[in-house]
Formats: C-alpha cells, structure tokens, sequence
C-alpha cells in the first residue's frame, strides 16, 4: 500500500451505499465521498504544484472531510487552521505553511478576509467542489506519489513564539493505522463519534481509522463540548459504539455530571489521550460504562498519534498514575537517563527520557530544519548506522509490570486542556507587549492552571487583553501577576521554583 487513499477506493468499491462521514445536517455514503473528493482534488490539482500544502480554514463538517481528501487526490498535503486562533497566529502559521491557496467555508469568507494575510488566496468551498473530474489529471498525480510523500501538516506550540507544524507523510499513517485498529480491536461495524478538531491529531484515528475499516464517524461540532446535554443527546442519537477523545474532553462530561443526564450505552470502547487522566474522572467514565473497554493511549504529534497503550484492567486510586503502557507493535519506545543510558524494564521507578523511532515517525517541521535536527536525532544509544528517532522531552518510568509511567516535562512544555502547549510561547508573546519588561510562565500541575508573571509598566488587565489578541483561547493564563521584579537564580536566570511558591 502507498497511498490512504487505497482505503477510501476499497470502501467505493465494496460499500458504495455505506454513510461514511455524517455532520449535524450532512451524510454522506464512500461512493458520495470519493466523487466529491475527486472533485475537489481536480480543482486543487489545477491550481497547485504536487506536494504544496494547502490550508483548510473549515469547521469539522462532511465538506471538511472532503476537502483534505481533495488535496490528497491532487498529491498534496492539507493543514487545518482553526477558527478561533488569532490574527497573529494565524499569520505565522500562514508565513511558515505558504500554502497555495486557503479554502474557507463560505459562512465565514468575510472573517477570513479579516484573519488572513492581504496576500493570502481563499477559495470557497463552492469553488472547491465545482469541477468535472479530471480522471487523467488525478492518475497523472497519483503515478508520481511516494508514500514518503506528506499527507498533512498539523501546527503545535513553539518556544519562539512561532508555531511548528509536524509534517506526517502516507508511509507513517499507513504504518499505525492498521495496528491500531487490530490492537483495539475496532472493525468495519464500529461507529466512531469525532470528538477532536481537525487539526489536533487524535482526529487522525478517527478519520483514516474508519476509512481503514469501512466504517463511520459522526463529526460532533466543537460547540456542543460546551452543553453537556446537547453533547449527550447527540451521543444518544447517533449511537456510536467508540470514542477516541482527548481527556479534557471526557473530564467536561464527567465534571459537568453529563451522565446524570443521559449515557450513550452503545459505547463499547473508550481510547483516551492527549494527558494525565484524573482516575476520579475515569471512575465516572466507568460507572456509567461498566461494559465498556477503556484504553490509556500515548504518543506525541511527531510519532503518528501514539506509540504506548495501556488496556484498563482496574479501579485506579485518586493519587495514581494510570500506566501509558506498552508500545504498538513496530514501535521502538525507550527511555534515557541523565547518563545517557538506555534504562531497562527490569529498572522499575528509574526514570528516563522518552525517545521514540519507527516507520511511524513524522518527517520533520514543516520549512523548519534547525529545529527538525533539534528534535529528530540520532539513536543517543549507538551510531553504528542511521537510526533517527524523537526526543520527546517527557521524562517516564517503568513500573513492576514493565508498564511506561508518565512523570513529567523535561523542559516546559505541558499539556493544558488536551493541548501541547510551550510555556515559552505565551511568555514571548507576553514580552512582545508594550510596557513589558519580562515574563516567565508557569504551569500549576495540581489545579491545572497557567499562571504568568511579569515585570513592568503595563497593566495586568491591558496585558491579559493584548494577549486574547495573540493567542488562542486554550492558551490563555489563567492568572496574570505584575511583579516589581523577577527572582533569578544565582545563575541570573529567572527563578521558576521562587515563582511557583508566591
């Protein structure tokens, strides 16, 4: 197999009748989805090179789906952008990504307009869709694809300030998907309900997971993670038999006593990542599920979604730490020490960096080769041949069953909300505010809270405005703290120990 799109031809061919996709007011069967993907494809194909990426700046709806299918037909990569993200952002995303051109949904071109750069080209979904196929076009692109080839391109936080967009190719996805799916034990009759945008890859499995399999995902707007009853009615509704979402998502439900409400009892099976699940939050989960299977995945943006797992097969204590498990098979996953040596399994409560290689590593950061070398390294353990993995930055152990455990951050990044954020980011937007002298962050663990400290002239209340305009709303500090001045360490560098105390 070289191309996903291999997945979604089988589905047209052996169940053309099939709903593939389905939104709030769309379904659309694989015969439906593949024609108007070829549409689409043929559109982008004419107007961009093989392998340029383009923007999809679209709510998480059938049309969505359709469009990054679109540029997969055309032999390019796709990149969501979110709608909330501010101006500023979205233009350093824009300058990093220059895609050929932004499809936009029509409902939201005029904000578009506003968001994105004078020279950026937007194309709306009726141009997108408008096209006759191209059938020799389309074969013409698709004899020239590699299964190196990238096949999208999702942006997380970057310490500069500038975001990184993690480039995974069709050889990577093609790699995990099928193992993933066999692991868990996910078939053709399984019904997916999409938790995670588009442009967050726990929305990989869901979307390439079904197409896989042959089977369907409902796409729940993001709004309706906000009303817990909307969210539960949906669920009911359209009874869904998995769940792949991230964990702040399953704690909103769980917080807001949704089950209190309604329970999707057609839920089989509950794969949960993006950070630490609270085991007080799991055990709500569980006691409105009690048949269902809840598995513990792990895996940063840069290995493909995930390389651990961990199959629930108890009651976790509040002060436990649920295990991340064991790698997928075909994934190399060890751990480092301050040394430099390999820590091994029998070494339970020895703690090490996470590194992780395998054909389901990504291809780097998009148009960013500093930092790509920075992160994708040479095995730390040998250098007998070229064996590059990624240096993840977490710190793990093992415990007496062989099980990774999660520890922390080497650096600090952290996960807030299901989102991988670097602190360094909101500092440098931070210190790009007038009146701002210095700014550290720092992540409260305990209550789940970002907090900012500054030193200067401007207001607490004016800063915390300046920084709705520079960062998505995920990424806002949850308390802003103006200082007379910053503790430094004996070494002059701020003292986030100090700070963590006031």
């Amino acid at each position: 197999m070289r191309n996903v799109l291999e997945w979604l031809e089988a589905d047209e061919a052996s169940l053309p009748d099939k709903i593939a996709f389905a939104d709030v007011n769309t379904r659309v069967s694989y015969a439906a989805l593949a024609q108007k993907a070829r549409r689409a494809g043929t559109f982008i194909a004419q107007n961009a090179a093989p392998r340029q990426p383009i923007a999809l700046y679209m709510d998480k709806t059938v049309d969505a789906i359709c469009a990054l299918l679109g540029a997969t037909y055309a032999g390019c990569c796709y990149s969501f952008i979110d709608l909330r993200q501010p101006q500023a952002r979205i233009e350093k995303i824009i300058g990093k990504l220059s895609p050929a051109f932004v499809v936009v949904d029509d409902a939201v071109l005029e904000d578009a307009r506003e968001a994105f750069p004078a020279g950026a080209q937007l194309v709306t979904g009726s141009e997108l869709f408008a096209p006759e196929i191209d059938v020799e076009l389309l074969a013409e692109r698709r004899a020239g694809a590699l299964p190196t080839d990238p096949l999208y391109i999702n942006f997380t936080s970057g310490t500069t300030g500038t975001p990184k967009g993690v480039t995974v190719g069709h050889a990577s996805v093609i790699s995990f998907i099928p193992t993933f799916c066999k692991t868990l034990g996910l078939t053709g009759d399984d019904v997916f309900a999409n938790q995670a945008p588009l442009d967050f890859d726990v929305s990989v499995k869901d979307v390439f997971g079904s197409l896989s399999l042959g089977a369907t995902v409902h796409l729940i707007p993001r709004d309706y993670f906000s009303v817990p009853t909307q969210l539960l009615d949906y669920l009911v509704e359209r009874k869904p038999t998995v769940l792949v979402w991230a964990v702040s998502a399953m704690c909103f439900v769980s917080i807001m006593r949704g089950f209190d409400y309604a329970v999707p009892d057609t839920v089989r099976l509950v794969a949960f990542s993006g950070e630490v699940m609270p085991p007080k939050q799991l055990a709500r989960w569980q006691a409105a599920l009690p048949n269902a299977t809840f598995v513990n995945l792990y895996g940063p943006t840069e290995i493909t979604c995930n390389c651990t797992y961990h199959v629930i097969d108890r009651a976790y204590a509040r002060d436990e730490v649920i295990p991340m498990g064991k790698p997928f098979a075909g994934e190399n996953v060890f751990l480092v020490d301050d040394a430099g040596e390999l820590v091994p399994e029998s070494e339970a409560g020895h703690p090490g960096e996470i590194y992780v290689g395998g054909p389901e590593l990504a291809l780097g950061y998009y148009n960013d080769p500093e930092r790509t070398a920075e992160a994708f390294v040479q095995n730390p353990l040998h250098d007998e041949q070229r064996d590059i993995v990624y240096k993840t930055g977490d710190l793990a152990q093992y415990d007496e069953d062989g099980n990774l455990v999660y520890l922390s951050r080497v650096d600090h990044q952290i996960k807030h909300m299901g989102q991988r954020i670097e602190l360094g980011e909101i500092e440098a937007a931070a210190q790009a505010a007038d009146g701002v002298e210095r700014a550290c962050c720092i992540y409260d663990h305990a209550r789940q809270r970002i907090r900012l400290y500054y030193t200067g002239t401007r207001e607490k209340d004016e800063l915390s405005a300046a920084l709705h305009e520079a960062l998505p709303p995920f990424m806002m500090p949850n308390t802003v703290k103006q200082l007379d001045d910053m503790p430094l360490t004996k070494n002059g560098k701020i003292d986030r120990t100090a700070l963590a105390e006031q």
